[in-house]
């Protein structure tokens, strides 16, 4: 398996990767307002890279349950001097975190290879985006939208649907001319979803591949992870995302979006390891 970004092609056959998170924002769930100024968030992506990092997620609007829009022109004044500190580094493989075309459009030219896109790339303008840029994508699954998003999710089978969706998007990603190999999908866990809908999700995340193409898994932090800990603290989120990460592996996911990459890294190598003897025995 590989995922083909803008100028770069990312082996996942054997190993998953890391995609670090940067909110450069002042209301994110987790993190809101600590990397909402240039330094701090440029810092904190040379931080995840020393941690092992491979992607570096970059957003400007929030997308926590009950989120108000941001507006363009803020978005990006935002997100572009970030990306114009760490583009040209190789170590950086840059992804924006947008809903929006232009703003997606402006920071693959100021040199960013991803486009990560919550409203899973339904707008023909982002597709056409990721087309005339050559950018890979990952499209995820989102109930509803992030100001609304969590007040009743209903499906009647969530594992079923979500996957539809992602065949769905696959072919409308193909009949604009999109190249499959830059496309990975993301269940959107925690987006439109309850706890029981989430955990329907990872058991079953092997089941949601769509022609081979990478799975995103973001789990780090969320709220349900609380609920089962027993605690509002998000310091007590780390270690189950840790595990998460683990236990995704397991079940066919490729890459991780993490807030803390050195813990989910050696738990996706030492699972990678376990995987790997198994296979060779």
């Amino acid at each position: 398996m590989t995922w083909q970004t803008r100028t770069r092609t990312l082996d996942l056959a054997q190993r998953g990767l890391i995609m670090g998170v940067v909110n450069v924002t002042s209301d994110s769930f987790s993190d809101g307002g600590q990397f909402a100024g240039v330094k701090s968030a440029v810092a904190q992506a040379r931080q995840l890279v020393a941690e092992g990092a491979a992607i570096i997620d970059i957003g400007g609007e929030s997308t926590r349950p009950g989120a108000q829009p941001v507006p363009e022109t803020e978005e990006l004044q935002r997100v572009l001097p970030v990306i114009e500190r760490l583009a040209g580094d190789a170590r950086f493989i840059l992804s924006i975190d947008t809903m929006k075309p232009a703003v997606a459009r402006a920071a693959i030219e100021a040199g960013v290879e991803i486009v990560n896109d919550v409203t899973g790339l339904r707008d023909p303008a982002m597709r056409a985006v990721v087309r005339e840029t050559g950018a890979g994508a990952i499209a995820m699954h989102m109930q509803g939208s992030p100001r609304d998003m969590q007040r009743a999710p209903h499906y009647d089978d969530v594992v079923a649907e979500i996957r539809d969706f992602f065949r769905q998007t696959f072919s409308a990603c193909l009949a604009c001319g999109i190249d499959p190999m830059r496309l990975a999908f993301d269940p959107g866990i925690g987006f439109g979803k309850t706890v029981e809908h989430n955990f329907a999700l990872l058991r079953s995340l092997d089941a949601m591949k769509v022609e081979g193409r990478p799975l995103v898994l973001g789990v780090s932090r969320k709220s349900f992870l609380g609920k089962i800990a027993g605690s509002d603290a998000l310091a007590d989120r780390a270690w189950p995302t840790v595990a998460l990460t683990s236990y995704g592996r397991t079940r066919g996911a490729n890459v991780f979006r993490v807030h803390e990459a050195r813990p989910n890294l050696e738990a996706l190598r030492m699972t990678e390891a376990i995987l790997d003897q198994e296979a060779a025995a």
